[in-house]
Order: structure tokens, then sequence, then C-alpha cells
């Protein structure tokens, strides 16, 4: 489909969608740094309106992160509590780039259930309902957080003549003169990264794995130079360690102004080696899955590396980004395009939290939503492989536009997140359905994965609209509504998956997304969003069940060496 087509589906696309989503308001000026309060609060005591007994602040299910360490040794047992600690250090700064002051906001919030909400939230937003502020007399958040001054318009940014404006480790500050600079991470948190720095380097000498000895000093060097490929390109030769850590600033959904700055952040976790061991034949598949994808050839001429591989794991600490709001359950990294494409990616699946969220919420809500003679095909191995053949899935497509005007993600700029989750959903789901065809996945049968994926879809829509995941997941509800991937009983109010229909539909959304990020299009994309990316009258009823229901939205960590017994 080439362009002028494509702008004339999406056009008609529109007509489909009862409104579009109203765009966040920024906060107003902020000229300090982010060490320090961004100036969003109007009243000195944040007494709630609401009471503890307000159901929103119950929406998070308790969940005990912990894991069998009684294969590992001594010094590995320490090394986790020096990444734990290296862990906590990120928190900090994600918070300082979230909202500013942690310490000053949560001693002023007196009901109890309200400030708990505030440290899920990293702030007086709920992230999970469109960043909404919960606390009397705050603003909107900035759509940008505390990366840029409140006050900067995205044309000014567009307008400025700076290299490395667009890049991943540096905050936008004003000058004393008002003009915009760069303020690198390892400069503006030198003290807290050399700090972190000094505890990797600790965990490394502790380290009897060499690869992951390497990964651990490279990794301490780039906290404090923002130079992150080489510990990227690192992190990629491990192979058997039984412990590892995801450690820095790595994902850019914080930064929802433009997409380009990375979020602190910090997984430490425990290999499950059987499961492992499942999971290890599928990557190998990559290249012949790209050279197949429903699109023309020239978004597919990019080949995917052949070293990426998939792993399952125990998480025992989360920290920063990964902890705020809803819970990572799966990890697809590096995010750079040129390790990706010299070294593939890891795909780490989350499996003890990956089970808390099956458990907890998506047998629940497959129970009210989904059709009593589809609900056997709701099961955990469905669920593991949907979410890891997402992260699977983005390797595959196209990294770099084909105007050769650059990388996919500069090109689509703050819309790029919610697309390219968007694509791995859909592609993952597409790689299933052929690993079904080539028999090389024998468990269950496809339709558990059909059924369970949509089930999926009313768990994840309820991230709300500022989450990248959960725009991507209304914009693929009206697609399938649309093209009637699934049927709904209005008696019943129950869904059921047509299985044609959902073939048919997942091929031509692969088409869709896969075209307009090759083309770079960032119109196509922000008119596809903003028509497509919404919540209808019949989902919101469907959602509202849900709450009355009192099905939890997500989940949330009791964590640390004190759970571990470390």
């Amino acid at each position: 489909m080439n362009k002028t087509k494509l702008t004339v589906a999406i056009s008609l696309a529109a007509v489909l969608a009862a409104c579009n989503e109203p765009e966040l308001k920024k906060s107003v000026d902020d000229k300090t740094s982010a060490a320090q309060e961004m100036p969003i609060l109007k009243v000195e005591n944040h007494n709630t309106t609401q009471t503890d007994q307000y159901s929103r602040f119950d929406i998070y299910a308790p969940f005990t992160l912990t894991s069998n360490l009684s294969h590992l040794s001594s010094n590995q047992k320490e090394m986790i509590g020096l990444l734990i600690d290296a862990g906590k250090i990120m928190d900090d700064l994600f918070w300082k780039v979230a909202y500013g002051d942690k310490d000053k906001l949560l001693n002023s919030i007196d009901a109890p259930k309200a400030r708990k909400f505030a440290v899920i939230n990293y702030g007086p937003w709920d992230r999970l309902a469109a960043n909404k502020p919960f606390i009397e007399g705050t603003v909107a958040k900035s759509p940008g957080a505390s990366y840029y001054p409140a006050d900067m318009t995205k044309e000014e940014f567009e307008a400025w003549e700076q290299e490395g404006k667009d890049g991943l480790y540096s905050l936008v500050r004003r000058d004393e003169s008002g003009k915009l600079q760069l303020q690198p991470y390892s400069v503006v948190f030198k003290d807290e990264l050399t700090q972190a720095s000094k505890l990797l380097k600790q965990a490394a000498q502790l380290a009897d794995n060499p690869e992951f000895k390497k990964y651990l000093e490279l990794r301490a060097e780039a906290l404090i130079t923002d130079q992150y490929q080489a510990s990227d390109m690192a992190w990629m030769d491990m192979k058997t360690n039984p412990v590892e850590v995801v450690i820095g600033p790595i994902e850019t959904y914080e930064d929802q102004l433009f997409g380009y700055r990375a979020a602190f952040s910090t997984y430490v976790l425990i290999k499950d080696l059987e499961w492992s061991k499942k999971l290890s034949k599928y990557a190998a598949f990559l290249p012949e899955l790209q050279k197949g994808l429903p699109v023309e050839p020239q978004y597919k001429r990019e080949m995917p590396g052949t070293d990426s591989d998939l792993n399952a794991y125990d998480v025992v600490f989360y920290a920063g980004d990964s902890n705020a709001g809803s819970k990572t359950i799966a990890i697809n990294l590096p995010n750079d395009e040129e390790v990706q494409l010299a070294k593939g990616t890891r795909r780490l699946q989350l499996k003890n939290a990956m089970q808390a969220k099956f458990d907890k919420i998506l047998v629940p809500i497959s129970e009210q939503l989904i059709a009593p003679e589809q609900r056997k095909h709701i099961t955990f191995d469905a669920f593991f492989g949907n979410t890891m053949f997402h992260e699977v899935a983005h390797g595959l497509g196209i990294k770099n536009t084909l105007d050769g005007k650059g990388t996919v993600r500069a090109a689509l700029k703050e819309t790029a997140s919610a697309l390219e989750e968007g694509k791995a959903d859909i592609l993952g789901l597409y790689m299933i359905s052929e690993l079904f065809k080539k028999g090389e996945i024998a468990e269950g049968e496809v339709m558990d994965n059909y059924v369970t994926f949509l089930a999926g879809i009313f768990r994840s829509v309820r991230f709300g609209a500022t989450s990248a995941h959960g725009k991507a997941n209304m914009v693929r509800f009206n697609y399938f509504k649309k093209e009637g991937a699934f049927n709904y009983d209005p008696t019943t109010g129950h869904y059921s998956v047509n299985f044609k229909k959902m073939t048919d539909a997942m091929n031509s959304l692969s088409n869709l997304i896969l075209t307009l990020q090759g083309n770079g299009d960032y119109d196509g994309v922000k008119m596809l969003l903003d028509t497509q990316g919404v919540i209808s009258e019949q989902l919101a009823s469907d959602l509202k069940l849900l709450e009355e229901k009192q099905i939890p939205v997500d989940v949330t960590f009791k964590q640390g060496k004190a759970i571990l017994g470390i």
C-alpha cells in the first residue's frame, strides 16, 4: 500500500471513531533543575478530598516478589543485595525526572491510601487514568515530565539548532538568558550515578561468570559517561549467568512530549533454567518469519540478528520506570538499533510477575467478558506465549525509514512507542500462528492464544491512554471490532473470537503498521492513534463492569532484601 492509499484508509477509519482523545495540558513555568521539585502543587498540605475508602486507591493487587535462591552461592546472594542497592538509586532518580521532591510530596499527604497510591504512581497523577491528578490542588502533569522546561513549546524545540537535542541521556534546561541548553545525565546526577557505578563495580568483583562481570564493569562506566552501547553489546553476550540485572536509563515512555529521553529503571532477576531451556529454540526462526511477514518486500528488507535469545526469570526487584504504575512482565532489549541489527535482542520473560497478573487479573476478566464456551482457551501457557512473542516481535519489521532519513523511532517522535507496542502485539500473534502451522509449537492450540489475546486486550486497555501499551490495545480493539474479529452478544455481555476473521484482521493490521513505520509517516500514525486509540461507549461499559466487580487493574510488589532473606 502506498502512502497516498494509506492516508485515505486511515481517513476512512477516522469516521468510525466516536471522539478524539483530549490532549494533556502542560504544567506551568518550570526553570528548576531536575533535582528540584517541579512547581506543580498549589496547596501546602495535600489533604485529599477523597477518603481512604476511595476505591481507585485499591486498583493494585499486592504480590510478593521472591524466588528460590538455594542454588546460588554466598557471593551471588551478596551480589543481589548490591544490585538492589544500586536499583534504589535508580528509583530515586526516576522520582526526580517524573516528579521532583519525593519526600516533600509524601510527607504532605495525610491519608495512608493516598500516600501509598502516590508511591505506586511516582507522583500525584494516576498513571492508569490518563495521568489525572488525585491530590487536590495538583495541576496537570507536563507531557515532558521534567525532561524539558514546562514553558517550552514543541515549535521552540524543533526550531532549536542543537546537535544531539534528541539524545536519550540529557535534560533540556534554560540558561541564564532563557535559551535552551542540554545537561547530560552524568553531569546533573553525578553524585547518584557515581554511587551506583561503585555498587556495580563491587558486584562485578563477586561475579564468577566472566560475561556478567564484563557487563557490570561496562555498565558501571556507562552510568558516569552516558556511553551505553558497549555495555549493551556485552549484555547481549551473556548466556549462562543465573543472576542478572537491567539497570540505567532505558525506556522513553515517560517522555510523552517527544519520546526521546530515557528513564531510570532497574530489574534484578533470577534465571529459571528449566523454562529457559524450553524457549531457547524459537529465536532461530526470526529470519524466516521476517521473510514471511504479510507486507510488501521493501518493508521487511532488514534482517534481524540471529544472536537473539529467549529466557524465563523470576524478577525479585523492580525500581524506577519499570515499577511505575503498570508493571512490566517481559523485557526486550537493547533498544539501540545498531546493537539490534548487529546482535539481535534478548527477551526476558518475567514468569513470576506474569503468573501474578494471570491469576489475579486475566482469569477474573475472562469470567466476566469471555463467552463460557471459549473460556477453556484461557490458559497460562497461551498468556506466557503471547507475552513472550510480543517481545520477540520487537525484533521483526523495519528499524529505519525507507526514505533514508533515519530511524523509525526518530521519524515517529512521541507516537513511536505506541505504534511499536501495537506492532509487537500483532506480529507476536502472527508468529505464534505461523509456528503452529510449522508444528514448532505442539502444546495447546492456536485458538488458546487467540482467545487469551482477546482477554488480554481488556486487561491492557485498562492501563489508560497515556500508556503506550494501553493506547496500542485501544487501536487493536477498535480495528478488530471493525473487521469482525470477535462477536459481541449484547444479551450476555460476552465476547467470542471469530477465528477466520481474526486471522485476516491480524494480517491486515500487521501490514498497516509496518507500512506506517517504513514510511516514517508521523501524520498517518498520529491520525490512527487519535481516531482509533479511543475507548468506545461499549468498551467503557465493559471496563466499568470490571471496576464494579473490583477486579484489580494491575499489581504492586512487596520486595527487597528482607523479603529475600539476604
